[in-house]
């Protein structure tokens, strides 16, 4: 399996779909990274699953 993969996301502030790299040796990931075109601040709460299974959920900073 590579260990980095991308997927798409929505921005929770304008909606706009963007892509983010995920590292897949790391089990489970929570940060914060700014939206590529609104400039705000997106929680991303990240799982990756014992079979590679990638699960991305994506918040705004109030929630």
């Amino acid at each position: 399996m590579n260990e980095l993969e991308t997927r798409k996301v929505n921005c929770p502030y304008c909606g706009e779909s963007i892509d983010i790299l995920i590292d897949c040796s790391i089990p489970e990931q929570n940060y914060i990274e700014d939206c590529q075109v609104c400039c705000r601040p997106i929680n991303f709460d990240v799982t990756v699953d014992h079979e590679g299974d990638i699960s991305v959920i994506v918040t705004n900073e109030n929630e």
